[in-house]
Parts: structure tokens; sequence; C-alpha cells
């Protein structure tokens, strides 16, 4: 059993050593934490799961990004990580659903990842849908994926993925 909750500054110690257990401390370095910096999560969907003994085993982060010259607005996805120990419990499925979820609930129509598509797929996450985006570099392109959280999210929406400012 699993309690879901929106992230607090008290778990960012926590949420932070996670990150780097699953992902090694070089991933800052990554060009997705380029759109991060100085930009503040979007608290309501970034969240924790902690098991019975409030020991955390999964958090997910989100954060706004905008698109080509008109600047639309985004979700950019990540990262998302599961205590090693904790991998195999559905926690990753848990986490995406429930975000997802109230992302749309809250108004936000579309979604953007870095990732492996076979993974994401089941999360309604492709590569066809990210075919007229362009992900800052270095990053290779076939792992840009999207899933539209409203009928038509990404009609009309190009170009370079850019910073929120």
């Amino acid at each position: 059993m699993f309690r879901i909750s929106p992230e607090i500054p008290d778990d960012l110690d926590e949420v932070e050593y996670l990150y780097d257990l699953a992902f090694a401390p070089g991933r800052t370095a990554l060009s997705s934490y380029r759109l991060r910096d100085g930009v503040d999560r979007i608290a309501e969907l970034s969240l924790v799961a902690r098991d019975k003994y409030d020991i955390l085993a999964a958090a997910i982060r989100f954060w706004p990004v905008r698109i080509g010259q008109a600047g639309h607005e985004a979700l950019l996805l990540g990262p998302i990580a599961i205590h090693p120990t904790r991998q195999g419990e559905g926690l990753g499925g848990l986490l995406m659903s429930e975000s997802l979820e109230r992302a749309a609930i809250i108004g936000w129509s579309r979604v953007i990842l870095i990732g492996d598509e076979p993974y994401y797929r089941r999360y309604g996450f492709r590569r066809e849908q990210a075919e007229n985006l362009q992900f800052p570099p270095p990053t290779n392109p076939d792992r840009l994926l999207a899933k539209a959280l409203h009928d038509g999210a990404f009609e009309g929406v190009s170009g370079l993925i850019h910073k929120w400012e």
C-alpha cells in the first residue's frame, strides 16, 4: 500500500537523493535541466509515493515549458524515479496515471518528455505526436515523445521547446 501526495519542501532532500540514486548525480548536465533552471516545478503535479512506514518509494515532477515562437504552453514530464528496491510494484504507472489525470483536470492540454517509447506508449505518449517539435540539443530526437491531454492539443503546434519565462 502506498500513499500518493504532492511533493512538499520537506521532501526535497529525499527526492533529490532518489533522483541521484536512479539517474546518477550527472543527471543535471542533461539538456532537459536547462529548461528547468530557475523555473518552479508544477507543485500540484509533482508527486511522491510513500510506503506504510513513510519511506519514499517514488517521485515524479512536471515543469512548464513553451513550444515554438507562439509560446504554446506544455508540461515537461520528468524526472520520474522509483527506488530500486520498489521497482516492479506498479509505482511508475500509479504516479503517471494520477499526475496526468490531475494535469488534465487543472487545464493543461499537452505533455512532452524524453524517454523510451516502448515504456511510455502504455500511457499514451507517442513519437508521432512530437514530430513537429524540437528539443534543445544534445538530445536524441527519437526519444522526444508527446501526449495530448485534450483532443487537438498539438494541432498547429511546432518548433523548438524552450524555457518558461
